[in-house]
């Protein structure tokens, strides 16, 4: 063969396996295909892929061939370590061992592939009729991952060209298996996170996040059907004196054979979840109040006899609540309080079951009260800003806060803050409710900064806001207005506002980021975003969702998790804030992680911003 055919060859074979690399989805897939495209497009006898093992004998693993007896080759006791009278010498464990390509020719004739050392290689060669042969290191991050073996007929083949361009093939070849490997590890990553998002860890049962988003889309079906559907809201006794006694252990146990009690007897149209922390719900998609109660009278049979625990027998004493649509509520969150309230009326002397019973009407009255009230106390600045501090793990020194709306009520006195965030959803306040949060953070950024203070202040943008057209305009204005430096207005987007829109989210971000201002993923992990679309965001920082970093000390998968991200955040040059920090334990495990800003009670509870500087004072003097 002259030195142009091979070299005509080698092309040819480059061209049909970056096109092979194109298509490949499956790494065995691809090292079949590219292997036959070797033989096939390129016209040499064989084409295989070894793997390197790093064991004790420094093995290879004979993984795919085309041409030769791929049971034969698996056989073979390979090994890359450079030892006589073992496969040691053959050009694969070369090019493993060195690093760079590896050539023979003239197998059948040269007489120093007579040494006993390159035996085996002459019988490969004689069995399946190859007489020179390259080896090409394939390398994956630095390392070594096998190598890549090509056999000709022609015992001169492998000239210089020829090798150099086949090296390209093997390096092509490393990327695509480089390639498909981080996307089955994206994969299992986002899956992870999204199993820890929908579902309890400890039951395996579907969490409260799912069981709402699955009776939101079971309403809104019921709703076209004009069918009603049943809420069973089940309450566990005792729980807390169960902990209390026997320990936090013995209390998993219970929720774990309650769990599969209540799996083995439900049907599989229905949904069962872990709702709260001694509480299961019960989702029947079709079906009124009698057949609410025939499947109650079933669960409170299931649920009677006694659970072995801790080698006591616990009797559960499970209380069942019934709400109904559309009788009793239309909202997927009002029918699960409604189910929770009807459980406090339940009594082994009623059946262990009861309905909601509470007037509508007044439920309507207070909440539209609360709407205009809300309005007013808007339009009047009746509403206080709070902020939480956010502190450097490795300094300890704070970094910034994060801004929060309080409202105290002049009758029900401080309401929780998600009861108003969804009163300003539901009366089309969301605007006015975020131009006064934005008001509130700009004019106390001001503020620090007339007393010599820079502190950079964090706003919370809702999905809504996202999208709002005249959102950008206000945040320029405001810039004006005040005179603040970008860097200490910060913007925290939750990541499922992120995924309702991402073209519309990614084009309001890049708006955002050419004022010079930082911006957050705001509760990562539990919107189930592609990390690819990840990629594309202008964002400076993620915050772990507090669902994740709350139980990592004792929950392995959540500290899996947890940790994950945290080099996910690095690997694209984020910095990662953890929420939910409540306890030494979880900031040590922070820090050994790398994690950069902690967030949560451990640093501080949300405060009136008055109170940040004294707060500060008394940080800054404790000891480290």
């Amino acid at each position: 063969m002259t030195e142009l055919e091979g070299v005509t060859r080698a092309l040819r074979t480059l061209s049909a396996g970056n096109h092979t690399l194109l298509h490949a989805s499956d790494e065995q897939e691809l090292l079949h295909d590219m292997c036959q495209v070797i033989v096939d497009k390129g016209g040499y006898r064989t084409a295989g892929v070894v793997y390197a093992e790093h064991d004790e004998n420094k093995s290879m693993r004979w993984v795919e061939g085309i041409g030769v007896d791929n049971a034969f080759m698996k056989a073979l006791h390979h090994t890359w370590a450079d030892k006589e009278m073992e496969i040691g010498h053959t050009a694969a464990a070369t090019a493993i061992r060195t690093g760079q390509p590896s050539v023979g020719r003239h197998i059948l004739t040269d007489p120093a592939y007579a040494a006993p050392a390159y035996a085996p290689i002459r019988e490969c060669a004689i069995k399946f009729g190859f007489a020179a042969v390259t080896a090409f290191p394939l390398r994956m991050e630095g390392e070594v991952l096998g190598a890549m073996v090509v056999g000709a007929i022609e015992p001169d083949a492998f000239g210089e060209e020829e090798v150099k361009l086949l090296g390209e093939l093997a390096d092509d070849l490393a990327y695509g298996i480089t390639n498909l490997r981080m996307r089955i590890n994206q994969q299992v990553c986002e899956a992870t996170i999204a199993r820890l998002a929908y579902y309890d860890p400890l039951t395996e049962l579907p969490n409260r996040t799912f069981l709402l988003e699955h009776l939101r889309d079971a309403i809104q079906t019921a709703k076209q059907q004009h069918h009603a559907l049943a809420l069973l809201h089940l309450n566990i006794g005792r729980f807390r004196e169960l902990n209390q006694i026997l320990g936090y252990h013995a209390g998993d146990q219970l929720l774990q054979q309650l769990a599969q009690r209540l799996t083995h007897t439900i049907k599989k149209s229905d949904t069962l979840a872990r709702v709260e922390e001694s509480a299961f719900a019960l989702l029947l998609p079709s079906g009124g109040a009698d057949y609410a109660v025939q499947v109650a009278q079933q669960l409170t049979l299931v649920l009677h006899d006694p659970i072995e625990v801790a080698g006591l027998l616990v009797d559960p004493r499970v209380n069942i609540g019934i709400a109904l649509f559309p009788g009793h509520a239309t909202e997927a969150d009002v029918l699960l309080r409604r189910a929770n309230i009807a459980t406090h009326e339940a009594s082994p002397a009623r059946g262990g079951y009861a309905f909601y019973t509470g007037g509508q009407e007044q439920e309507c009255t207070r909440r539209l009260s609360l709407m205009a009230d809300l309005r007013q106390a808007i339009e009047q600045n009746g509403l206080s800003l709070y902020c939480q501090p956010k502190v450097d793990i490795a300094s300890r020194r704070v970094s910034g806060a994060e801004a929060l709306v309080r409202w105290q009520h002049p009758v029900h006195g401080m309401l929780p803050t998600i009861e108003f965030i969804k009163l300003a959803e539901h009366a089309g306040l969301i605007t006015p409710l975020t131009n006064w949060m934005l008001d509130a953070a700009f004019s106390q950024s001001y503020i620090w900064h007339e007393e010599g203070v820079e502190r950079a202040l964090s706003v919370n943008l809702s999905a809504h806001d996202l999208y709002h057209p005249l959102l950008i305009d206000r945040i320029q204005g405001l810039f004006s207005t005040w005179g603040i430096r970008p860097e200490m207005i910060q913007f925290e987007l939750t990541e499922s506002a992120l995924m309702e829109d991402p073209a519309g989210a990614l084009e309001t971000l890049t708006k955002l980021k050419k004022f010079g201002t930082r911006l957050f993923i705001d509760d990562f992990g539990t919107g189930y975003s592609s990390l690819s679309y990840l990629q594309k965001l202008p964002v400076d920082s993620i915050k772990i969702d507090q669902s994740f970093v709350m139980p990592m000390v004792t929950n392995s998968d959540s500290a899996a998790i947890v940790h994950s991200t945290i080099e996910l955040g690095h690997n694209l040059n984020l910095e990662v804030v953890a929420e939910g920090v409540d306890s030494q334990a979880v900031w040590d495990h922070l820090a050994e992680l790398g994690c950069d800003i902690a967030q949560g009670y451990l640093v501080s509870r949300p405060m009136p911003v008055e109170q940040f500087s004294n707060w500060e004072n008394e940080w800054a003097r404790m000891p480290s």
